[in-house]
């Protein structure tokens, strides 16, 4: 059996009780750092052949995988924190499992970007994770550019040296908006610091960031100046059913469709 095991992000406490069996059940576990792991397993009197998988030797380490579970062992692969194959290594490994028809499974746990979703406040209705933004600045705003209109919240890890540079190319992109920078989550100082674009992050940068930002403003209907009434005269006009057309003002001015047929039949009967 084949596991993508998550691991603590920060409290070695935050470990399911299933990955623990799992890691004693291995008879190899794949690391992205054999010394990070190392403490973990120590930490809970675990000893296993431990090997390395990380970006530059994904596809040799996803070959000896393949071939360790076709031969019966239970093999665990972990990344430093948190879900491996999410912003860690491990996304070739799942390709070519699945190319070979491997079957393995998932152990839930830490997840840095929802916490930090969490801690924010900001809406989690529905957001967005985009995880490392890329190194060149040409690519890096590329990206940027992809999520500018984005109505949900958006969600990045960032290292403390890049947390600066993150916020000064939102800000060139996306204009000012709210934000909230999460770091330490789960330890002894964790903190969730709300600040704006504009302004940026003050204070020297430790330790890993999940910076949080609120989406665009929904771009603003012109038929919304209109009242109820008449915003739906207008479609009634282009030839749309009165269901149909009461849906999308709904929609389209943030309301329900009751409170659009009420106005509706209000208007109709002032009419009369």
């Amino acid at each position: 059996m084949i596991s993508f095991v998550a691991t603590p992000i920060g409290n070695l406490k935050d470990i399911t009780l299933r990955a623990l069996d799992a890691l004693r059940e291995a008879d190899a576990v794949f690391c992205e750092d054999t010394r990070r792991t190392l403490g973990l397993l120590n930490a809970y009197e675990i000893r296993k052949p431990l090997y390395s998988c990380h970006k530059f030797n994904e596809r040799e380490a996803a070959q000896h995988i393949l071939a360790l579970s076709r031969e019966g062992k239970n093999v665990c692969i972990v990344s430093d924190a948190g879900m491996p194959v999410v912003s860690d290594p491990g996304r070739e490994v799942c390709r070519i499992l699945k190319e070979a028809g491997e079957p393995y499974t998932v152990l839930p746990g830490a997840n840095a970007a929802l916490c930090a979703l969490v801690l924010s406040a900001f809406d989690a209705q529905r957001f967005t994770f985009i995880g490392f933004l890329p190194e060149k600045k040409a690519e890096r705003r590329a990206l940027l550019e992809r999520y500018r209109a984005a109505q949900e919240t958006l969600l990045f890890h960032s290292a403390p040296q890049d947390v600066d540079a993150y916020v000064a190319a939102m800000y060139e992109v996306f204009g000012d908006r709210r934000a909230c920078a999460v770091r330490e989550i789960t330890k002894l100082h964790e903190e969730s610091i709300p600040f704006t674009l504009s302004e940026g992050l003050a204070g020297e940068k430790r330790g890993e960031y999940v910076l949080v930002v609120e989406g665009a403003a929904p771009a603003q209907n012109p038929l919304n100046a209109l009242s109820v009434p008449e915003h739906v005269a207008v479609y009634l006009a282009q030839g749309m059913e009165k269901k149909e057309a009461y849906k999308r003002v709904a929609r389209e001015r943030g309301i329900s469709k009751s409170d659009v047929y009420r106005e509706a039949v209000r208007a109709d009967g002032a009419d009369d």
